[in-house]
């Protein structure tokens, strides 16, 4: 299976470091050396490479710029890997590369998978998959979402089950809740539009028109209007053609048409041209007679009548006054009144969909109250138990009178604000229940407990943030956390304790310490070790993997600052010992990840 792990880290020109890379593997990695020498570098390294604040202040004296990448390990359907392939990004053999540079100005770049990206997106792709806690960066478990997230993992089922009755049954509340809203919102408009639609509606009943009315009343109108005038063309029209009986002497052209049909007709039977030519005047004749006869019934139907042309008139503007409103035509106009007997149908549906509504808003409402309360009595519960193992874990790691408190608590609105019952007040509620959770410290006897961020100083925040982590590992587990300064303030037996913890926590996550302590640095499956050069820099050969004999050497430096001497060794070899003691299974064997 893989896991998530960050693999190497490069880092060029950023602090007292010129060129060096840290190699970094699963389990629990030790990042030890002498003060100065840029063990701190690594942290605000990581810290670059989560998007953290650029400052050309890091960038190395005389250099252009600083340079810091990244080799992610990370399971194919992480989250992280989708986010960061959304956004361009391509994995390099399964491992996701990450950059940032911070030039000399201060100005920075930030690069995933070969992709020019917000330094922003480095920030959310950490989020999830690295924990940094050091003097002045603590991240992960000071966000209120993530100790509501793992509070609600350390609860487990209790609250799991109805949480996701609560989740399904929020959605569905805010989708009623929105869409009631927008009704209400908009009744006035939704009113007026009925209103207006009714009018029009009305109008065009009390009219009655018909398809095509308008075109058939418009072609009456002008015959009516024009009836003298369209008498006289005809009978004129009709005279030509079929003769004037009032003139006896006049001449027609059906008249001639006979007369040319007759003669050639009398000789037709000697050429078959001639022939053809008689037959189509016999046509012709034919057709005069035919329009001649139209023509005197076009006459007969003419009547100049001004009453039904008044009547006419009449009706077309009746549909005229429809079509300036309604439409072009009257078939438009009866088209407009389909569409808005249709629309007029789903307004006056609203007000059955608002009482359908607002009585499903209620009933969610009723039951997200009974689910957030059952959610509040699980996260209690969790939280009491929670708070005694850290308080437990605190005491181990030379914090005894320290006290871990976890928070719960609503806020309170007013009755006409969007709340859920609850215990006779009206409280706000979110995507997750009416549970505001806060981790607080009591790091004294009789000290008011406060947010664990204020309550204490740098070097307990570090061991605070590590018995938290301790605890909430397999309910909230990151895949990396890198602590710095964690062995603050303590020393002896306290610091045999700090690095058995972090052990533990290495059996399911990758652990990186900075650290001062050979007792926390002898519990390392991997010890890094990092050294300046004559001139004050750290290069690529500056961080090396110290095995064997060089572990040896180097805890014996760090306990008394002597490599070769025989009795600090002989101290090395026993804390080592003592590491392998405390950190391994009954079988002897040592706990690390796949």
């Amino acid at each position: 299976m893989v896991v998530s792990v960050l693999e190497e880290m490069r880092i060029k020109d950023l602090g007292v470091i010129d060129d060096a890379v840290v190699e970094l593997s699963t389990g629990f990695t030790a990042v030890t050396g002498e003060t100065g020498a840029g063990k701190t570098m690594v942290v605000t390294s990581l810290g670059l490479l989560l998007g953290g604040r650029a400052d050309a202040a890091l960038v190395r004296a005389g250099a252009a710029g600083a340079l810091v990448e990244g080799r992610l390990r990370l399971p194919p359907d992480a989250p992280a890997v989708h986010r960061a392939t959304e956004a361009g990004a391509e994995l390099d053999d399964g491992a996701l590369l990450i950059s940032r540079t911070v030039s000399a100005e201060g100005r920075s770049r930030a690069h995933v998978g070969g992709r020019s990206v917000p330094a922003g997106l480095l920030a959310e792709l950490g989020d999830g998959l690295v924990a940094v806690h050091g003097q002045t960066d603590q991240q992960g478990l000071l966000r209120p979402a993530r100790q509501r997230e793992a509070l609600d993992r350390y609860a487990g089922a209790p609250v799991a089950e109805p949480l996701v009755e609560y989740g399904e049954a929020y959605r569905r509340l805010r989708a009623a809740t929105q869409d009631l809203a927008e009704l209400t919102e908009r009744a006035r408009e939704r009113a007026q539009e009925a209103d207006h639609l009714r009018f029009g509606l009305d109008e065009i009943a009390a009219v009655e028109p018909r398809s095509g009315e308008d075109a058939e009343l418009t072609a009456e109108a002008g015959r009516l209007g024009h009836a003298d005038a369209l008498a006289t063309a005809a009978t004129a029209a009709h005279s030509a053609l079929a003769g004037d009986p009032a003139d006896p002497e006049s001449i027609d052209a059906a008249t001639l048409v006979a007369g040319a049909h007759r003669a050639l007709e009398a000789a037709r039977s000697h050429d078959p041209a001639l022939a053809a030519l008689s037959d189509r005047l016999a046509e012709v004749g034919i057709l005069l007679s035919d329009v001649a006869g139209d023509l005197a019934g076009y006459g007969d139907s003419l009547d100049a009548d001004p009453l039904r042309l008044a009547a006419v008139e009449e009706r077309r503007a009746l549909l005229g006054g429809l079509t300036r409103k309604y439409g072009e035509d009257i078939d438009a106009v009866l088209a407009w009144a389909e569409s808005a007997q249709n629309r007029l149908a789903e307004l006056d549906g609203d007000d059955d969909r608002i009482e359908a509504l607002t009585e499903e808003r209620d009933a969610l409402r009723a039951r997200l109250a009974i689910l957030a309360q059952s959610l509040t009595d699980g996260r209690a519960d969790a939280a009491k138990r929670f708070a005694d193992a850290v308080t437990a874990e605190l005491g181990e790691l030379a914090m005894p009178h320290a006290r871990v408190h976890v928070e719960l608590r609503r806020t309170e609105l007013a009755d006409d604000a969007d709340g859920l019952p609850l215990d006779g007040r009206h409280v706000a509620y979110g995507p997750h229940g009416t549970d505001e959770i806060e981790l607080l410290l009591a790091p004294h006897p009789g000290s008011q407990p406060r947010p664990v961020a204020k309550g204490a100083s740098g070097g307990e925040l570090s061991r605070v943030m590590l018995a938290i982590e301790v605890v909430f590992a397999d309910a909230a587990p990151v895949p990396t956390y890198l602590f710095d300064e964690v062995d603050a303030g303590v020393g002896g037996k306290a610091a045999v304790e700090v690095g058995r913890r972090l052990a533990r926590l290495a059996e399911s996550a990758q652990v990186v310490v900075v650290t001062h302590l050979p007792q926390v640095a002898a519990f390392a499956d991997r010890h890094l070790v990092v050294e300046k050069t004559s001139d004050g820099s750290v290069t690529r050969s500056g961080v090396q993997t110290v095995h064997g004999e060089g572990r040896v050497r180097e805890l014996s430096r760090m306990l008394a600052g002597q490599e070769d001497s025989d009795l600090a060794r002989a101290h090395a070899e026993e804390l080592l010992a003592t590491a392998a003691r405390l950190g391994s299974r009954p079988d002897g064997t040592r706990p690390t990840r796949d």
